[in-house]
């Protein structure tokens, strides 16, 4: 069996609900897994923020907005009576329980049972459907299995057991469907994988069966080589390394989420990046292996801010980076670049909440300045040191562009290089000719 994960777009639609209910009908017993109908999370976002600040008329009135949307979607998708009435009810569940919520007592807890609502919803819906269309099919709610520790990681023992006893309990069902995202956490309480985590989810459900294969199934036809948002001409990657679609996921590559890779990549489970609109384009294939001695991809990491350290008591002194990266420890800020010399040291954050606070400890070290409205640019490939001529490449192609930072040999299928926002495109343009257009 594989493990079959649709992403909001995929589902956004009673028409794309629809299409998705063929799809994995067509494609024989496997296990869906569903993100929360486009939209959906973002309004659930809203109805929570409003709660929060104690505007229960704000959280009503936006509640009631999308209420109506999903009884148009019902409304469009079914065609008995009794499938619509059941839908309606399951959407109601969810409605009342939102509605119920005291914004006077509100708490975190009750805004992850929130943001949970849109995942049982989706599922809900697309479980009515296909047993209106005679589909045997069995909806495995992904709190009875997926729970985390109590330093919120993925209970991995937990979900293998509970899971795999869910499946074995149906195994007439033809359609295994259950919610991405959602979990529970250690005391029992609703919680998520974070935002993105629908990807985690299958992944995590694909270790637990050993899946034959993950597909990750969007709007686009695999990773691309590069952003086609900025460049005309681009196409998607065959096959990629875990690592090097980890580096592409990271450095902005949005198609997938980058901690969606690694319970795949330890269990040697194949994920494969497919098309919603386009079923039949064959996509991305992401495993423990892949086509040597290539440059595959460009991805750019945007806000970006660059902070220089130069101090001439770094010359031989013991302990100076150690004390540069407690700094960042202190202020809960992860570094994404580093380049030293003798007398100073680069690195780039994305988070800037902290970044006075700092600047201002950086200071009693050495003379600060800081770069801001930056972007990295990430290279990915085949990138071991003894394949001569790769870096020789990509700097060429980038001849024209003043780079900032330059970052080689940590990772073995990634060269990134920092220029400034203003040079993303054309930086973008230049590699694709230089790399890909030859």
């Amino acid at each position: 069996m594989k493990v079959m994960k649709f992403g909001g777009t995929s589902v956004g639609s009673a028409e794309r609900i629809k299409n998705v209910a063929n799809l994995i009908v067509s494609r024989g017993r496997n296990v869906v897994v569903l993100s929360a109908m486009s939209g959906t999370t973002n309004t659930l976002v809203e109805i929570s923020d409003y709660l929060s600040k104690g505007n229960a008329v704000g959280a009503k009135e936006t509640l009631n907005a999308l209420e109506i949307k999903y009884a148009g979607v019902i409304a469009e998708l079914y065609s008995t009576s009794d499938a619509v009435q059941e839908a309606t009810e399951a959407v109601a569940k969810s409605i009342s329980f939102i509605r119920g919520l005291n914004e006077r007592s509100y708490s975190s807890l009750d805004a992850k049972e929130i943001l949970a609502q849109g995942e049982l919803m989706s599922t809900a819906l697309m479980n009515i459907y296909l047993k209106e269309q005679g589909v045997k099919s069995v909806l495995l709610p992904a709190l009875d299995f997926m729970r985390t520790d109590k330093n919120g990681e993925p209970d991995t023992e937990f979900i293998r057991e509970k899971f795999n006893e869910s499946i074995s309990a149906h195994q007439d069902a033809q359609i295994i469907l259950t919610q991405g995202f959602i979990c529970r956490n250690a005391y029992g309480e609703v919680d998520n994988l974070q935002r993105g985590g629908s990807d985690y989810s299958a992944s995590l459900l694909g270790a637990a069966m050993h899946a034959d294969e993950i597909e990750i199934w969007t709007d686009i036809d695999g990773m691309h080589n590069n952003d086609p948002r900025f460049v005309d001409g681009t196409r998607p990657v065959s096959e990629l390394h875990f690592e090097e679609a980890a580096e592409l996921a990271y450095f902005g590559a949005k198609i997938l989420h980058p901690t969606c890779v690694l319970p795949a990549k330890l269990n040697n489970i194949p994920v494969r990046l497919l098309n919603t609109m386009d079923p039949d384009a064959k996509g991305t294939v992401i495993y423990n292996a892949g086509a040597t001695h290539t440059i595959k991809a460009v991805a750019a990491k945007d806000n970006i801010t660059a902070i220089k350290i130069k101090s001439g008591r770094m010359l031989l002194a013991y302990g100076f980076l150690r004390k540069v990266f407690e700094i960042f420890e202190t202020h809960r800020t992860s570094i994404d670049m580093i380049v030293t010399s003798e007398v100073g040291v680069s690195v780039t954050i994305d988070n800037t909440s902290c970044l006075q606070a700092i600047v201002d400890d950086l200071k009693k070290f050495g003379t600060v300045t800081v770069d801001k409205d930056m972007v990295i640019i990430c290279v990915v490939g085949d990138l071991e040191w003894q394949n001569r001529g790769f870096e020789a490449e990509v700097v060429n192609a980038l001849k024209d562009v003043p780079v900032r930072m330059i970052s080689y040999g940590g990772s073995n299928y990634n060269i990134s290089l920092l220029v400034r926002k203003s040079d993303k495109i054309k930086a973008l343009n230049l590699l694709s000719e230089r790399l890909f257009n030859k």
